[in-house]
């Protein structure tokens, strides 16, 4: 019997062993496409029995495009003095939020670029501002990146910067910027980012203050197999450190692979990394797959509509996600890369849950239930 077979049996029984990262890369490299997906599927219902699906009604709010950082995959951001940049108001952050409330949405996700010209003053007036006009919208802003940022403008440690930013009420920190937590990677597409070690610690910093937080995986930005393994393995270790803290952890991981229509990798620009870019439909569900088992503690995985389409990630809930993901309501940056699709209304989001048979539930930022409605008709 070949070892995948193995491993997949051995994932399926009552108390299954934790996944090392030789049983993932045998996984990824061996393992039958369709078993696969039919065991990282029936670990989903172990560990959320029932025939539901969670979507989340949000809005992205991309507040500014200056950035510093220059992220080979990005076409969103602009240097400093670009004449594109632009920084939106108090007001106009607001009015978005407001339309947000009307079609009964709970949550913003608001992030930018690495702005040097914003203070940490600025931003707790945003927030504080924000929470005052929307007391009932969480307020899940700023990726590990930025707060690195806003500390080095203001000369304070990035816990600082978010105990201030807690204070004025942020709820949770998006877990944008992780891409791929190796640094060889990150080095080759993103040199002026920090390294992985400072994504954790920022991540780490937030779940001990209690905050809100989620993991992300870029894929196909040049990187191997195994180096994929060792992000999911940087979550995993993090997650277990939390949890024996009794602190907050990740409430769910979301993966997807780099756009590559309108940024530098796209158009030659590998780095140093000399491995095929991208990632394809069959590619993604595996990964989706692998995540689920690999992250065995971690609730939630969501699928990703807007860089893989309703189609995919329809299948995406056959692999392991138990989440459809959220509306978004606006998007700027997966869609400067060239995704044709970056908004979704709710409807759009049951009907693909309903569709593949499951029942959709829509829920707030940590998983909290809101409403459901009707029980599909094949059911």
């Amino acid at each position: 019997m070949p070892r995948s077979t193995e491993i997949l049996e051995e994932q399926v029984s009552a108390f299954p062993p934790r996944l090392s990262q030789n049983d993932a890369l045998e996984l990824y490299r061996s393992s039958e496409y369709n078993d696969l997906l039919y065991v990282a599927n029936e670990r989903r219902r172990k560990l959320l029995p029932g025939n539901t699906v969670t979507y989340l009604v949000d809005r992205n709010i991309n507040y500014t495009n200056v950035c510093t950082i220059n992220c080979h995959f990005c076409s969103f951001y602009r240097p400093p003095g670009h004449s594109e940049t632009y920084t939106q108001s108090f007001i106009q952050i607001s009015d978005r939020i407001s339309e947000l409330e009307e079609i009964g949405g709970t949550r913003i996700l608001m992030q930018g670029g690495v702005n040097p010209d914003l203070g940490l003053d600025w931003y707790v007036e945003l927030l504080s501002n924000l929470r005052e006009r929307h007391p009932s919208i969480a307020l899940d802003c700023f990726s590990p990146i930025e707060i690195e940022g806003i500390a080095r403008v203001a000369g304070i440690s990035t816990m600082d910067v978010l105990s201030k930013l807690a204070d004025a009420g942020l709820h949770g920190l998006p877990g944008g910027g992780a891409e791929m937590l190796v640094d060889d990677v990150r080095k080759g597409v993103s040199p002026l980012k920090g390294s992985s070690e400072n994504w954790i610690q920022v991540m780490r910093e937030a779940q001990i203050l209690g905050l809100v937080t989620s993991a992300t995986n870029v894929i196909g930005l040049g990187e191997t197999i195994a180096q994929r393994v060792q992000h999911l393995d940087r979550i995993r270790m993090l997650q277990d450190e939390t949890m024996q803290s009794g602190n907050r952890g990740f409430t769910s991981f979301i993966s997807w692979p780099v756009m590559l229509e309108n940024n530098s990798l796209g158009r030659g620009n590998r780095g140093s990394n000399q491995f095929t870019l991208g990632a394809n439909a069959i590619e993604y569900l595996r990964h989706v797959a692998i995540s689920r088992l690999y992250l065995d503690n971690i609730l939630h995985i969501q699928a990703s509509w807007p860089t893989m389409g309703m189609d995919v990630a329809q299948m995406a809930l056959f692999a392991g996600a138990d989440d459809a993901g959220s509306t978004m309501m606006e998007e700027n940056v997966v869609s400067a890369s060239g995704t044709s699709k970056t908004e979704a209304s709710i409807d759009e989001l049951r009907t693909m849950i309903t569709t593949a048979g499951f029942v959709p539930v829509q829920r707030d930022s940590e998983y909290n239930m809101i409403s459901q409605i009707a029980t599909p008709s094949n059911q």
